[in-house]
């Protein structure tokens, strides 16, 4: 068995996919709070905004309207099913210390979304981790929030070098990468930790997978079994 590694994180950040995305329907007020009650340290979700300026929280950003889908933005908030939260409303539903990691799927959003965050829960703005595929778009949101900003990529994408891409990420003011589990390495994770950056780990759904990505060091595994990966942290951690 590989001697686990250490993370900066200890215990690093258990997040929920999609709320309890394997035990409830993904993305509903009822998916984020049975993950809290499983024991999940963060909430994963994805943000868009409305024609009405209102971030909310859903997958594809597809809703059905009169036989056809169309995107969120085209429709208001209050013409979106029932089911569609919006951020304030999760934030609302989901009070206390845990984590926030959020895919930015329309750059629209990330206004609205910083504003819902800062008007509905300020102290949870260093607890959000806000995620996107284009880290020079990401850099550009630094002067807009104190939330962490995250890298979020696959290896194969990183044509100059992880140790060239740690260093763009430290100049550019983003705090963390987030990548597939079968992406890591032990010593990627230490690659990136040597330049103070945090690295994630998403699609971790079984035990083997989840323990393994734990001993290399990631700071933060995401899962939609919120409970095998509460028993991996307690496994590998205490």
């Amino acid at each position: 068995m590989q001697q686990r590694l250490p993370s900066r994180l200890d215990p690093p950040i258990g997040f929920a996919h999609r709320g309890a995305r394997a035990h409830a329907d993904e993305n509903t007020i009822e998916a984020f709070q049975l993950a809290l009650r499983l024991g999940a340290t963060g909430l994963e979700s994805d943000v868009w905004v409305t024609a009405d300026g209102v971030a909310v929280l859903d997958h594809d950003g597809l809703v059905r309207r009169r036989g056809r889908k169309v995107p969120i933005s085209t429709v208001r908030r209050v013409d979106l099913p029932a089911h569609i939260p919006t951020v304030a409303e999760m934030i609302d539903a989901c009070p206390g210390d845990h984590h926030f990691s959020v895919d930015i799927k329309d750059p629209q959003s990330i206004r609205p979304f910083i504003a819902a965050i800062r008007d509905t829960s300020p102290q949870l703005e260093e607890r959000t981790w806000i995620c996107h595929p284009d880290w020079t778009l990401v850099a550009t949101w630094r002067s807009l929030t104190h939330a962490k900003l995250v890298d979020s990529t696959r290896l194969a994408r990183i044509k100059e070098g992880p140790e060239r891409r740690a260093t763009q990420l430290r100049d550019a003011g983003i705090e963390a990468i987030n990548m597939h589990h079968t992406d890591w390495s032990g010593g990627l994770v230490t690659l990136f930790h040597r330049f103070d950056r945090f690295a994630l780990a998403w699609d971790l759904q079984h035990d083997h997978f989840l323990d393994q990505s734990l001993r290399m060091g990631v700071d933060g595994v995401f899962s939609d079994w919120v409970d095998r990966m509460v028993e991996a942290l307690r496994r590998q951690y205490g």
